[in-house]
């Protein structure tokens, strides 16, 4: 159902804090290649991650979703 789609905004949030891929994985406690496909798009945090996330990046979660494109067609 979310194959393909943009669905966080991690990639943006982490460049308008100037943080990297490699300290939020380091944070999160989690391997570099899991950021860096959360930021891709290839894949997306789970739920608990993306609660951890919005406090270490000081953001709200509607800050780091993009909900429309859950309403996109496929």
């Amino acid at each position: 159902m979310a194959a393909n789609k943009d669905l966080n905004r991690l990639k943006v949030i982490l460049v308008e804090k100037k943080k990297s891929n490699l300290w939020l994985s380091k944070e999160l406690g989690c391997s570099p290649t899991t950021v860096s496909k959360w930021c891709t798009n290839s894949s997306q945090p789970p739920l608990e991650m993306l609660m951890k996330i919005t406090r270490l990046l000081d953001v709200e979660l509607k800050d780091l979703v993009r909900y429309e494109e859950l309403d996109k067609n496929d």
